[in-house]
């Protein structure tokens, strides 16, 4: 069983950004996903906005779960963003995004992105976790967070 402290590195979190559009979105998290996973930047931020393309991955609540499968990659990785402001996601409850949880998978993995994402979205439909990751004002508060035994149960 994957868990997140296994799927995200703690220079792979960013708090308190203010993007402007899913396009500067996806260009920083690609650019996080360079510094934290050696990845090419360009080609994590194409993957991401291709699957954007197919419909939003904005689910609710402020939330937003974008991923995308990354030739070469050798394992699951994932990278979180907190948003202030939120921004428009064209979520499915229309409302503005402000926690962005980015998962990269191997290209053949799948199996293990579906669950890998299903249970990023467990975790992040819990009112309680997602208070506590609205909560964190730094990149390292938030990998406590991620890394604590809740987020453990939870991926």
């Amino acid at each position: 069983m994957v868990h997140f402290n296994d799927i995200v590195a703690p220079d792979a979190l960013a708090t308190g950004l203010t993007i402007n559009g899913k396009k500067q979105l996806f260009q920083k998290v690609a650019t996080l996903a360079a510094d934290a996973y050696g990845l090419d930047a360009e080609m994590v931020a194409d993957a991401l906005f291709d699957r954007e393309r197919l419909g939003s991955t904005g689910f609710g609540g402020g939330v937003a779960i974008p991923h995308a499968k990354i030739p070469g990659l050798a394992r699951m990785c994932a990278l979180v963003v907190l948003l202030d402001p939120a921004m428009p996601f064209d979520a499915v409850d229309d409302a503005p995004v402000d926690i962005v949880f980015a998962l990269l998978s191997p290209v053949d993995s799948g199996a293990e992105h579906l669950k890998t994402l299903a249970r990023v979205s467990r975790y992040l439909r819990d009112d309680n976790n997602v208070a506590r990751l609205r909560g964190a004002h730094s990149a390292e508060a938030l990998f406590a967070l991620l890394a604590s035994g809740g987020a453990r149960d939870a991926a």
